[in-house]
């Protein structure tokens, strides 16, 4: 009778000494070690309801949150005059810090020295805007203020304060414009518009609650007086106590243009490489503005 094994190494051993050579087909997975997983299907996930019974179950009302239906939210919280009440109608500003414009700017995706505007942005292909849902513009946002070179001419949708005092203060202009959905489609893609042979639209005026806004000063709207912006710029400038430089102005635009030098209600044709300007005097009427007479002479 053969000594009994003292230990699982000695088992072991006697194992691999009494084994073949290690092949191919031998290099299997112990029985058990894989398991066919159990394949969950649409009925599953019901919590034992059938799907007639979940149609035709009772619904919470308009303001409830799913799942709590007996304290819908404006209970939880009654100092709350609004829940989402214009959510429909809400418009998204895509933020642009002064660190990633920056960026830009230092890896030669953007020129410094040509006037920045919606087009310029989105050409970068950084940033995507759709108009379709409520995507209005950019949001010029003072994230790295302190440490911004470059004396830009930038228009924005909208912009903070410090963002607006860290661009003056190294030279730089900034200037808060609204874009139309229609308008703001054509300065996303300009390709895709001349393409389409679409002539180029009209800037329209800014709605009611945003009417303020674009003729304050402050923001530096785009319809308000440059005198009245000389003012703000050297009151910002003696209230966070900085000398003000004199202002770089790259390119000015109109009040209802969308496109540096190419005026409304031109067609731009990119075989061509050619700008036809209206030649019908009511078409000529009709998008010619005061302040952009010149382009069309």
């Amino acid at each position: 009778m053969s000594q009994a094994i003292r230990s699982a190494k000695e088992r072991a051993l006697q194992i691999v000494e009494k084994a073949s050579r290690i092949r191919i087909q031998d290099a299997r997975d112990n029985i058990g070690a894989r398991t066919t997983g159990r394949q969950l299907k649409k009925g599953h996930n019901q919590m034992g309801h059938t799907q007639g019974a979940l149609e035709r179950a009772a619904k919470p009302p308009l303001g409830w949150i799913w799942g709590d239906f007996f304290r819908p939210w404006q209970r939880m919280y009654p100092g709350e005059k609004l829940f989402n009440a214009d959510i429909n109608s809400r418009r998204e500003y895509i933020p642009l810090s002064l660190v990633e414009l920056a960026r830009l700017i230092d890896l030669g995706w953007i020129n410094p020295r040509q006037p920045i505007d919606v087009s310029t942005l989105c050409a970068t292909q950084k940033f995507q805007i759709n108009p379709k849902i409520r995507q209005c513009g950019f949001d010029l946002t003072d994230e790295g203020a302190d440490s911004f070179p470059y004396p830009v001419d930038i228009e924005v949708q909208y912009a903070t304060q410090s963002a607006i005092a860290a661009v003056e203060k190294v030279g730089g202009r900034v200037r808060t414009a609204y874009y139309d959905v229609e308008s703001l489609e054509a300065a996303v893609n300009p390709k895709a518009w001349f393409e389409k042979g679409r002539v180029v639209p009209k800037r329209k005026t800014p709605p009611p609650s945003l009417m303020e806004y674009y003729m304050d000063a402050k923001n530096r709207g785009y319809l308000c007086e440059e005198a009245e912006i000389l003012k703000e710029r050297q009151l910002s400038a003696d209230v966070r106590g900085y000398s003000l430089p004199a202002e770089v102005k790259l390119s000015d635009k109109a009040v209802d243009q969308v496109f540096h030098g190419i005026p409304s209600g031109s067609v731009v044709s990119l075989a061509d490489k050619k700008v036809f300007a209206p030649t019908n005097d009511l078409h000529r009427e009709y998008y010619k503005n005061q302040r952009s007479d010149k382009l069309y002479s």
